[in-house]
């Protein structure tokens, strides 16, 4: 088994580690990148998770979170301050925490994967293929 072999996407991902050697920092600050790993000197410019990690964690939180505000509002209908200390402490706490590790976990998914920028095929790729027809309603 090779030396960068035996790194696993998850643990690698969630401890925000090099997804090659699992021993570099991922991030220089809490989101942003390193340009590279300190370890094993790999370059972290393939990785793009783009708003992949926004979205998971906002799908995944918006119903607790927003079931919560609304049973605070059934319940004891309080006062609009009383929801800002504690329904937006609630949502912060679901939804900062885990953005971090869900980058990393991407950026290793896109590591193993070999996960590139989709490009559309030059002249050579556009010859071999006939042009598409539109069809014709009967």
């Amino acid at each position: 088994m090779s030396r960068y072999g035996d790194q696993s996407i998850v643990t690698t991902g969630l401890r925000c580690r090099c997804p090659r050697c699992g021993e570099g920092k991922l991030f220089a600050g809490f989101l942003a990148l390193r340009p590279r790993c300190e370890a094993c000197g790999l370059d972290y410019g393939f990785a793009d998770p783009a708003d992949g990690p926004a979205f998971f964690v906002m799908m995944t939180t918006a119903f607790p979170a927003t079931a919560f505000a609304v049973w605070i509002e059934l319940a004891y209908e309080p006062a609009l301050w009383a929801h800002l200390v504690t329904s937006l402490p609630f949502l912060l706490l679901c939804c900062v925490p885990p953005i971090r590790p869900l980058k990393g976990l991407l950026i290793a998914s896109q590591f193993v994967h070999k996960a590139e920028e989709g490009r559309i095929a030059g002249k050579a790729g556009a010859a071999s293929s006939p042009p598409l027809e539109p069809e014709v309603a009967a």
